[in-house]
């Protein structure tokens, strides 16, 4: 059901949680790294923590729609 786990993006890319995961690693690497300026480190934490909302939206609404189906199964 790769449907399920994205939405479409502007230009018809589709933001999965795999994508969204990737991204996540992506900022908390820069996070990690010693180099970085702090203001660029809250903008940083700001963009990871808007990516695990978005993660945690979607696995929501597939764990849900996971229930429809069972729910179903048992009619």
């Amino acid at each position: 059901m790769e449907g399920t786990t994205g939405d479409k993006q502007p230009g018809g890319r589709k933001n999965t949680v795999e994508a969204a995961l990737k991204k996540l690693e992506a900022v908390l690497e820069k996070l990690e790294d010693r180099d970085t300026p702090l203001e660029r480190s809250f903008s940083l934490y700001a963009q990871g923590m808007e990516l695990v909302k978005d993660i945690n939206a979607k696995i929501d609404k597939v764990e849900k729609q996971m229930l429809i189906l069972e729910g179903e199964d048992h009619e």
